[in-house]
């Protein structure tokens, strides 16, 4: 069922990447959570296209050993799996985690859409109330994702002794208790909150925010998308949610972006509005309720609809920058 208001549930697979020390103990924490589908360990962060255990261990390939977490967004919330993760590591240690010194092992939060990024932002501002030294887990913006090789994946179910050895051994399993307790992370199976109005206000520009929050216009042929002929895929500006794709843009020669289908109509919203004297139908997206555009019956495709998109409204991601952005799985189109 489609609401709205955008707050009906909808299973969608979404991506989350975290950096807390060595992988195996993020992997073990978040790999047996309901809702996700796999929590994979590997590479972030790097300046080489490519990573190896042996480079990275030693500090030489700027990367950090990070987890990425895939999972249902309707079966558990993004802010559940920060509250996974906090209660994982030591977010006060600046120089790595606990017996793993280096930059390869300092923490970090990699984002992949806006909304990750102000969630991130404010459950690292709560978790001060929690300690008394300065919070130093960074929040950066996700980039290319190296998978780890066969013989880390899984390690705390392929080699349980050595993995509860370590954990033990490196002083992780005790800080985790003496900080938290019997105080275990509750996850919630929930859709995810949304994003405060103000929040949106300090990371959006002022078009971005009048169009997506207000239902606002932006004005034709002056705007990022309405003769982009590039290769790729169009998502929220705000969520990161996949909307649109290249291969159904078409010159429509109104000055916005147009195109005949959305990728996923599951992921789009349409309301009846009767603002400014007329009857139209309006775009929303589906997870983040944002305003995106208007769809008419004139378009040239076999449904002759046209989605008329405010390029605000969007973020455009080329064909060869697909994989690097978490969306490998959208290279069909």
């Amino acid at each position: 069922m489609v609401m709205a208001n955008g707050n009906a549930l909808a299973g969608r697979i979404e991506t989350a990447t975290f950096a807390g020390g060595c992988f195996w103990c993020i992997e073990a924490a978040f790999d047996e959570t309901q809702g996700v589908e796999s929590a994979v360990s590997g590479y972030m962060g790097g300046d080489k296209g490519s990573a190896h255990y042996k480079e990275v261990s030693r500090g030489k390939s700027g990367h950090k050993e990070v987890v990425q977490v895939r999972y249902d967004s309707s079966e558990v919330s993004y802010e559940a799996l920060l509250d996974i993760f906090w209660h994982s590591i030591d977010p006060t240690d600046a120089g790595g985690q606990f017996a793993d010194r280096g930059s390869q092992y300092k923490t970090a939060i990699y984002y992949h859409s806006l909304t990750q990024q102000v969630k991130a932002q404010a459950s690292k501002e709560a978790m001060a109330s929690h300690f008394t030294r300065s919070i130093v887990t960074e929040i950066l913006r996700a980039e290319p994702f190296h998978k780890a090789e066969p013989d880390h994946q899984n390690y705390y179910k392929t080699c349980p002794i050595p993995y509860s050895r370590y954990k033990k051994g490196s002083g992780r399993e005790d800080f985790i208790k003496n900080t938290w307790g019997e105080d275990k992370p509750v996850v919630k199976i929930e859709r995810n909150k949304p994003v405060s109005k103000k929040a949106l206000k300090e990371l959006l520009t002022p078009e971005q925010y009048a169009v997506t929050q207000e239902c606002g216009t932006e004005p034709p042929f002056k705007n990022a998308y309405w003769d982009n002929t590039e290769e790729g895929i169009y998502v929220d500006i705000v969520s990161g949610e996949v909307l649109f794709s290249s291969k159904d843009k078409f010159a429509s020669k109104s000055g916005w972006p147009s195109f005949t289908k959305p990728i996923n109509k599951s992921e789009i919203v349409e309301v009846e509005d009767r603002k400014r004297g007329m009857r139209r139908t309006e775009v929303r997206s589906q997870g983040a309720d944002s305003h995106l555009g208007h769809v008419f019956n004139d378009g040239p495709g076999p449904d002759g609809l046209r989605y008329c998109i405010n390029s605000a409204s969007l973020r455009f991601i080329p064909k060869a920058d697909l994989e690097k952005e978490g969306y490998s799985e959208y290279q069909n189109l």
